[in-house]
C-alpha cells in the first residue's frame, strides 16, 4: 500500500544493522520545530480507569466528569485549528476507553512509527488500533516493541538525534526501553535512560521540551544528573513548580514559532514563556486530565516542518 505521499506502508522499516533512511514526507527531527500534523484520539468513549497513582486517588475521591472532560478535549482541538495544525484521528471504539491518550500506543520518528508495547491489559488493545490509523495514513512502521512493555510518552526527544528514554517500571520496562535504545544507537543517536519512580508515570510529565536550546523541567523530582546532561548540551531550563508538575502542568505541547497549548493549572510556566515572547494557548484540562494523562499525552506529532 502506498499513501497519497509516496511513502510506502511497511510493517518493520526498520534497517536493523542502522541507517535506516529517514522519511521524505512525515516525522520530525526533533520536537520544537513547527507542527504541522498532529494525530488525536477522541475522548467518546471515556472511562475513568486507575491507569496512575493520581489517576486512583482522582477515582476514588473525586472522579472525572467525563461530560465535562469531553468539553475541555474539544477546546483543546480548538486551540490546534487556531494554530493551523491538521488533524488526523484515531477510530474510536468503545473497547478503548484511554484511547484519547494517543502518545502511549505509539511513537512517531524520523523514520516511521514505533508501535509500542502497553503495560495494562485494558489498553493493549490501542496498539493495534494503531497500527490501522497508519496503514490508513500510509505512515511506515518503524519497527514494534517485543522485548517488553513500553508507553510512547517515555521516549522524549530531546533535540536532533537526541533522546531521553524513561523507565519506571510500571509502565515502561527496562527491556522494552533497552530494546528501543539499541535500535537508535545504531542509527546513531545519543539515547539516555532515565530511571524515574513509578509514581511519575512517564518521563514527559517532568522533562519536555519547549523550543530549541530550552526545555521545561521539574527540578524538584527530575534527576540532577539528567539536568546536568541538558544543561552541558547548552539547555537552558525552566522550572516548573512540584505543585504545577503534579497537576500535569509540565505536560504540554511545543507547536513551534514560540508557540505553545499549555494546560491552565501551569501558572508559571505560562507566565514564564509570555515573559520571553511565546504564545500560549492555555486550556482548561483540569477534568480530563484526571483520568491520568494532560496536553503532551494526548498528542502525537506526526509531521513537523524544519525551523
Amino acid at each position: 500500500m502506498t499513501s497519497p505521499f509516496n511513502e510506502p506502508f511497511s510493517l518493520q522499516r526498520r534497517n536493523l544493522a542502522g541507517n535506516t533512511p529517514k522519511l521524505t514526507t512525515w516525522g520530525f527531527q526533533n520536537e520544537t520545530d513547527p507542527l504541522t500534523d498532529v494525530l488525536l484520539g477522541s475522548p467518546a468513549f471515556l472511562r475513568h480507569m486507575a491507569t496512575s497513582s493520581l489517576s486512583r486517588k482522582h477515582l476514588r475521591e473525586n472522579p472525572c466528569n467525563i461530560q465535562t472532560a469531553q468539553a475541555q478535549h474539544k477546546e483543546l482541538v480548538s486551540a490546534y485549528e487556531h494554530f493551523g495544525v491538521r488533524i488526523h484521528w484515531h477510530e474510536p471504539t468503545s473497547e478503548l476507553p484511554m484511547q484519547v491518550y494517543s502518545r502511549d500506543s505509539s511513537v512517531m520518528t524520523p523514520y516511521g512509527a514505533i508501535i509500542t508495547a502497553m503495560a495494562q491489559w485494558w489498553r493493549r488493545g490501542e496498539n493495534y488500533a494503531a497500527i490501522r490509523t497508519y496503514e490508513k495514513l500510509g505512515i511506515p512502521i518503524y519497527d514494534m516493541v517485543t522485548a517488553g512493555t513500553f508507553e510512547g510518552g517515555d521516549f522524549n526527544v530531546i533535540e536532533d538525534g537526541v533522546v531521553l528514554i524513561g523507565c519506571g517500571g510500571a509502565r515502561t520496562q527496562e527491556e522494552g526501553a533497552r530494546q528501543v535504545k539499541e535500535w537508535f544507537d545504531k542509527e546513531g543517536w545519543e539515547t539516555r535512560l532515565a530511571f524515574i519512580d513509578e509514581y511519575y508515570v512517564h518521563i514527559d510529565l517532568m522533562v519536555v521540551p519547549i523550543a530549541e536550546k530550552l526545555t521545561a523541567v521539574c527540578l524538584d523530582c527530575t534527576d540532577p544528573a539528567i539536568v546536568t546532561w541538558l544543561k552541558d548540551k547548552g539547555h537552558e531550563i525552566v522550572n516548573v513548580p512540584f505543585q504545577d508538575t503534579m497537576a500535569l502542568g509540565c505536560n504540554f505541547m511545543a507547536l513551534g514559532n514560540d508557540r505553545i497549548i499549555a494546560p491552565t493549572t501551569s501558572k508559571t510556566l505560562i507566565e514564564q514563556l509570555k515573559a520571553r515572547g511565546f504564545e500560549v494557548a492555555a486550556v482548561d484540562t483540569s477534568e480530563i486530565s484526571k483520568t491520568g494523562g494532560g496536553i503532551h499525552c494526548m498528542a502525537q506529532a506526526l509531521k513537523r516542518e524544519a525551523a
